[in-house]
């Protein structure tokens, strides 16, 4: 299976995405609508109280940068009519139960999805318990719910990270993380409690009255607190690998992938070399390097960095309903076949 084969792949399908806003989103949005302009249409879903304000964000955080003007010289003075086009937006957020779309909406909406790539996520190391959990375990359970009402799904991808596997050394094998099960032996990790629990400090936290930034410190040590009592160095991680949990729990027979990036950070090649959004992570390294104010840096050569320095997507074209974790790169069996584009 071939590049060409994958882009065609999308002609005609209307796909959800969530967290479209963020660097990665934006960076599928517009690799889609570049290369396969008979994509029937993007939904996407970003958090705003209504449709006109998910308009403009999508304006101004998505379509509106640098990254879309490859894309914009393309269609010439066509381009806002292009993008009226092919995207719808949502107003909604994956925190919520049928993202807060009303009935209406969540029905029509259903039977138009034929993918779903969900994105969203907070994705800081050190996030309030209460929020990474609202973000990255409950939007995992809500998306995986919504998917199992669309009528006409090809497939659910979701967006994890390589870290779910903690601080373990060696060679780690890529497979889903069972219900319940952490990296700390000896311990057995139950979802529905850390929900109660992270309630029960809420009210708590109420009840004495407590400052906003008093209670926002209590809720980021709850989570580093519950993530190292369970084997995973920090909340980001710790929720992550919760969502994956529920995600392989909930799906029945949903077809599901996950996806373990690594460290994400510039675009390789096209549409703009080099380009990235923000500095995370790395990037402050790289950036460090380029305007030589970090004129070197310690590493060992022994070892191999694994960072993601070119958007890759990865086509599947046969999952038989289960669910199987996949990193960048990575050489699937034979029970797959596709290819990078």
């Amino acid at each position: 299976m071939d590049a060409d084969m994958v882009v065609g792949y999308f002609g005609g399908k209307s796909m959800l995405i969530t967290g479209s806003t963020g660097f990665l989103g934006k960076v599928l949005v517009e690799k889609i609508l570049r290369v396969q302009p008979d994509v029937k249409k993007l939904f996407l879903l970003v958090r705003a109280p209504d449709i006109e304000s998910a308009k403009l964000r999508i304006q101004t955080e998505v379509t509106g940068r640098e990254i879309f003007l490859v894309l914009k010289e393309k269609h010439g003075i066509g381009f806002d009519d292009f993008i009226e086009e092919k995207i719808c937006p949502l107003a909604g957020d994956i925190m919520y139960e049928n993202f807060g779309l009303d009935t209406a909406n969540l029905r029509e909406l259903s039977k138009d999805i034929d993918i779903i790539v969900n994105i969203a996520a907070t994705t800081n190391f050190s996030e309030r318990y209460d929020v990474a959990f609202d973000a990255n375990v409950l939007g995992a359970k809500h998306v995986c719910a919504f998917a199992r009402k669309c009528t006409k799904l090809k497939m659910l991808l979701h967006v994890s990270t390589a870290y779910v596997a903690g601080e373990q050394e060696g060679l780690i094998l890529e497979k889903p993380f069972l219900m319940g099960e952490t990296l700390k032996e000896g311990t057995h990790l139950d979802i529905k409690s850390e929900l109660n629990l992270i309630r029960e400090t809420r009210r708590e936290l109420k009840a004495n009255c407590s400052l906003e930034k008093a209670e926002r410190r209590t809720m980021k040590e709850l989570g580093l607190k519950r993530a190292r009592q369970f084997g995973w160095p920090n909340t980001y991680v710790f929720t992550k690998a919760m969502g994956e949990m529920l995600l392989g729990h909930l799906r029945g027979e949903l077809p599901v992938v996950i996806l373990r990036p690594s460290i994400i950070t510039s675009i390789l090649k096209e549409p703009l070399p080099g380009w990235m959004e923000g500095i995370r992570t790395i990037d402050a390294v790289v950036i460090g390097y380029a305007k030589q104010t970090l004129p070197f840096f310690l590493v060992d050569l022994s070892l191999i960095m694994d960072v993601v320095i070119k958007f890759a997507y990865y086509k599947v074209t046969q999952i038989n309903a289960r669910t199987y974790p996949v990193r960048y790169p990575t050489v699937l069996d034979n029970r797959f076949r596709g290819t990078w584009w």
